[in-house]
């Protein structure tokens, strides 16, 4: 994992218009989402097995998570990497997942070794900067 340092720490906006600005750009609610708190999720780069994300995580300091008004404050973003099994699973799973009824294969490796820490910590940081600028742009950021 490779922390960000970046001005969007400690920002807040309303969930719905940071999940308007979020979806345009290729992101997405993660799947580890409570009523309070929650990630959201962009695929930097993926290759085999092997998958880079950047991750943005948020708390809910006013409303519910589901609401359109509720607001987030936003926490430290981070680049991670997935390292999942190509194959088929060799446990009770496979047919499942041989047949399509299981979509996904747990990752072999959730937090693997990241190679090349400069290319995606500058990766992670433009890709922060994007959801800023569509923030700021739609004057939605405000600063805690």
């Amino acid at each position: 994992m490779l922390k960000l340092q970046t001005e969007l720490e400690g920002k807040r906006a309303t969930f719905g218009v940071v999940s308007d600005c979020i979806r345009d750009l290729g992101y997405h609610v993660g799947g580890n989402w409570d009523y309070d708190k929650g990630f959201f999720d962009h695929i930097l780069c993926r290759e085999g097995g092997e998958t880079i994300y950047i991750r943005i995580p948020f708390f809910v300091t006013d409303g519910v998570l589901d609401e359109y008004d509720a607001s987030i404050e936003f926490g430290t973003s981070f680049v991670i990497k997935h390292v999942v099994n190509v194959g088929l699973d060799s446990d009770d799973s496979s047919l499942l997942d041989a047949t399509g009824f299981s979509q996904f294969q747990q990752p072999l490796d959730t937090d693997g070794k990241i190679i090349d820490k400069n290319r995606w910590i500058h990766a992670g940081e433009v890709a922060v900067q994007k959801l800023l600028d569509c923030l700021y742009e739609n004057r939605h950021l405000k600063s805690s």
